[in-house]
């Protein structure tokens, strides 16, 4: 029996081409540039990840074949101005694959290094041949905020700038706090907010804990409870006192502990 048909990339390229043709193609399309589209390539991305974090495999097919549509527009509006093409694209990320993974792909084997370990020296010699060769290099500015904290202090940390251990860390935390409750202006206790929330961000990097997801976690918790208290208070909820709120809230992650 033969193998499922594989998929042919080029109606979608061909799409997408059309659309963008100055002549007859979609006005709408047409307007957009890469800073324009970006934010919508950024929401598929959330997009995917939420089909699943909903296990949904049907909506993920969905979602991936959006992020795709995301990567051509790109590509198209490339070609269109003579730098790449979705072909120079895939060939990029195959060069890229092959280089990182010299385990697999190697002739010699593999490495000593653990493939992790590898995998960033790899990027660290790639970031050296580029233009910018500071170890924070590549680290995209669009990433969610903890996220990105994380990533800049694991790099950092990569070249000795770091706590021995997680009580620096936790230290931090309370030295940024205090802060805080110092500053003497709205934007100064704005930027202490920041260097506590940083400070946090590389506590959970000692406790080998994503930032993002831990927070993303929280938040879930959070909406479920206070669901849970409005559910049980009813048209009353926002007339409680606090101290009968309280009373909900314990609760409600009293039926949780069940």
């Amino acid at each position: 029996m033969a193998g499922p048909m594989q998929a042919d990339i080029t109606p979608l390229t061909d799409i997408m081409a059309r659309l963008r043709d100055p002549q007859t193609g979609c006005p709408w399309d047409l307007e957009q540039d890469f800073s324009t589209i970006a934010p919508y390539t950024i929401e598929e991305a959330y997009e995917v990840a939420d089909a699943i974090e909903n296990n949904d495999l049907d909506a993920l097919k969905d979602e991936l074949g959006d992020l795709l549509l995301q990567v051509v527009f790109h590509s198209q509006m490339a070609s269109e101005i003579g730098q790449f093409d979705f072909n120079d694209v895939v060939r990029s990320i195959c060069d890229k694959m092959v280089r990182r993974h010299p385990h697999v792909f190697g002739e010699q084997g593999a490495p000593n290094k653990s493939i992790p370990d590898n995998w960033e020296t790899i990027k660290a010699s790639e970031r050296e041949a580029g233009s910018d060769n500071s170890a924070l290099a590549g680290v995209a500015r669009a990433l969610p905020a903890l996220l990105r904290a994380q990533k800049i202090q694991k790099r950092a940390a990569r070249t000795g700038f770091d706590w021995p251990d997680q009580s620096g860390a936790r230290d931090k935390i309370i030295e940024e706090l205090e802060e805080v409750e110092t500053a003497t202006s709205a934007e100064h206790v704005a930027e202490e907010i920041g260097d506590l929330l940083f400070a946090v961000v590389n506590f959970a990097r000692f406790h080998d804990v994503n930032a993002e997801t831990a927070l993303k976690s929280a938040n879930a918790k959070f909406e479920r409870r206070f669901r849970d208290m409005e559910d049980s208070a009813g048209d009353r909820f926002t007339a409680l006192s606090l101290d009968e709120k309280e009373v909900l809230w314990q609760q409600a992650k009293a039926k949780e502990a069940k």
